[in-house]
């Protein structure tokens, strides 16, 4: 087990990763304004298997071969920039809904569908796996146990944390939808706003580089 201080210290940096706007959040904000907080839940449940996925490759490594062979890092890479261009580009379609438009039918998308976009989301996000592979090494250490069981306190720890404060963002951003349908001119606003945002993650993400 990890000693109780450099686990606080942890969640602290979980804390701060979390917090930094990211694909994750962008997903789950727009899903809990435009179709309620069940939808966000919903997506937040799929976003949170996303982090699991991630768990079990650092745990058994793969995660470090992904990093190290410049090949298979660059098509996670080229994977992550494709989707969040793919989003940006279903905020301003012609005819297509704003991410943050209002809406009265709040079953647009299946469950199944919101669980199974949160968690491509969450997988190809490499912003998560370069946590794990950066601060992970950090924590475990042979005097305090397993290796294996080591990285999955920690992993499940960041998923916790990870969820405590994103089901806050989602029952928060739902109340949001009520704003849009008193101020409709904002809509056209928030509409490229988010295109702006996506399209700015998708440039950042494609000049990262493997650490």
């Amino acid at each position: 087990m990890i000693p109780l201080n450099e686990l606080t210290i942890f969640i602290l940096a979980a804390l701060l990763l979390v917090i930094t706007p990211g694909p994750n959040m962008i997903y789950l904000i727009s899903r809990s304004i435009t179709q309620g907080k069940k939808a966000g839940i919903i997506s937040l449940a799929g976003i949170v298997f996303g982090f699991f996925f991630h768990i079990i490759l650092v745990s058994f490594g793969i995660t470090a071969i992904l990093f190290a062979v410049p090949m298979a890092y660059n098509i996670l890479k080229i994977s992550g920039v494709v989707y969040l261009l793919y989003l940006a580009f279903q905020a301003i379609r012609p005819n297509g809904k704003n991410l943050f438009q209002p809406t009265e039918n709040l079953s647009i998308d299946k469950p199944k569908k919101l669980f199974s976009i949160g968690f491509l989301t969450s997988v190809l996000n490499p912003k998560i796996a370069v946590f794990y592979l950066s601060f992970f090494p950090q924590f475990i250490k042979p005097e305090n146990g397993s290796i294996m069981t080591q990285s999955l306190e920690l992993g499940i720890t960041q998923a916790l944390v990870s969820f405590t404060v994103n089901l806050t963002i989602v029952l928060t951003a739902a109340k949001i939808a009520t704003f849009f349908a008193e101020n409709p001119s904002w809509l056209k606003f928030q509409k490229w706003f988010m295109a702006g945002v996506l399209t700015s993650m998708a440039i950042k993400m494609a000049f990262a580089k493997a650490k």
